[in-house]
């Protein structure tokens, strides 16, 4: 029988963060101040050490052991499967291999850099944490992250999003958080959407902007984020550091490497220890978008704030303009404006490439994957499927036997209204 599961070997578990800011070929454009975003503000209501780990220029960092002993706790590594079903199905020469992040106890990958967050504040002393959520993935990771170390949880959700997931935010509640629709009446940036919009069904900038202004006017809390950030690209770079032990221990060089992109951080945490390494210097790296918030596909690289009312600094990146509002969908993770400056940097240097797809097509791509493997894939992730799908089929076209490596990011079983709708 053919064992699917690749576990990472013993021994080899890492025990380091890749920093990629080490060696990006003349760094990150900096950070620039708007008329109303400001640097040191954006200093003051982070965490001290999440703030050096932005500048740090060291290739290598630890990671504590409280947050190894939580990684073990939560089940890292997490295993990689070879898609024997699917390549059958597909009837293709290709191999394909999924990194399974769904798996942990969250149901994404965001628990990495949630207990990582998390570990930091408590050792600052920080009380509360407030954050922003866009499919409720990070909101969930950062409430147990948080429940782990004993701090208190608020976030600000987009509206749309937490009303098509109810479930998850039942969740969030067992474990003691406390959440904000969003827009909501308690920030200017909430009121001005309103006013707006009464209707405004939410934006993934919004509730950044909402959580910014809500912890600078309330102290002893700090503020953290799920994505984007150069820091959480780092704590998320276990996922791919563990892929690359297995695929060493398989034997396997991957020619194509796949994940989903929003904020940019499963695709960095994933892709990030391979992209500038030599040994992989023909491998391709392809990021999969929602056509809803076409951002690396159809943006323009230049200085942008993560929020609409500009309260968050200029970082250049890829974006679509800080007033888009992505209409209504089921990618809650996937609609916002910009992005990771370190993915838009790598995008930029023509080291990834990008694809986007509609909700139909990686609904049916979602559906095909629960039909063989029993598991139903988070919307998010059902694009880095289908654009996996995509690439094998060429590879059948084509007559190539390729080796494709995705990131399977997170589980979709709380978020069975995208597939319900389309019926």
């Amino acid at each position: 029988m053919k064992n699917s599961f690749i576990r990472v070997p013993e021994g080899r578990q890492p025990q380091r963060w890749y920093n990629i800011l080490a060696d990006l070929p003349e760094g990150l454009p900096p950070e620039k101040e708007s008329d109303t975003g400001s640097i040191a503000r954006m200093e003051r209501i982070r965490p001290r050490e999440l703030t050096r780990q932005d500048r740090c220029m060291e290739r290598w960092i630890d990671i504590p052991k409280k947050v190894l002993e939580k990684y073990e706790r939560v089940g890292r590594g997490t295993p990689l499967m070879r898609a024997y079903a699917l390549e059958e199905e597909l009837d293709t020469p290709a191999e394909i291999y999924i990194k399974r992040e769904d798996l942990l106890p969250t149901h994404s990958f965001k628990l990495n850099s949630a207990i990582a967050q998390a570990y930091y504040a408590k050792e600052q002393g920080i009380k509360t944490l407030v954050s922003e959520s866009g499919a409720g993935q990070w909101g969930l990771a950062l409430s147990y992250a948080c429940s782990l170390f004993g701090i208190h949880n608020k976030f600000f959700w987009v509206r749309s999003s937490r009303e098509q997931k109810t479930f998850r935010a039942d969740w969030c509640n067992l474990l003691g958080a406390e959440i904000f629709d969003s827009p909501s009446l308690l920030t200017g940036t909430g009121r001005k959407a309103l006013e707006e919009d009464a209707e405004c069904p939410g934006s993934l900038g919004i509730s950044i902007g909402e959580a910014t202004e809500y912890t600078a006017t309330h102290p002893g809390s700090a503020y953290v984020s799920g994505s984007n950030l150069p820091h959480v690209l780092l704590h998320q770079t276990i996922i791919g550091l563990e892929t690359k032990e297995q695929l060493k221990a398989a034997g396997v060089k991957p020619d194509i490497m796949v994940a989903c992109c929003g904020g940019g951080s499963n695709l960095g945490g994933f892709m990030n220890p391979f992209i500038l390494d030599e040994e992989y210097k023909n491998t391709r790296f392809a990021a999969a978008e929602s056509d809803a918030a076409p951002r690396l596909t159809k943006g323009s690289y230049r200085y942008d704030s993560a929020d609409p009312l500009g309260i968050t600094p200029l970082v250049m990146g890829y974006t679509l303009g800080r007033d888009y509002m992505p209409p209504v969908n089921h990618t809650g993770g996937l609609r916002q404006h910009n992005g990771s400056p370190v993915v838009g940097k790598l995008r930029h240097m023509g080291k990834l490439e990008a694809y986007s797809y509609s909700q139909e097509e990686i609904r049916s791509a979602g559906r095909l994957f629960l039909r063989l493997y029993g598991a139903v894939p988070a919307p998010e992730s059902a694009h880095a499927l289908k654009a996996c799908m995509d690439l094998a089929l060429e590879a059948k076209k084509n007559r190539q036997p390729l080796r494709l490596v995705m990131c399977l990011s997170g589980s979709g079983v709380l978020d069975m209204n995208a597939y319900k709708i389309s019926g």
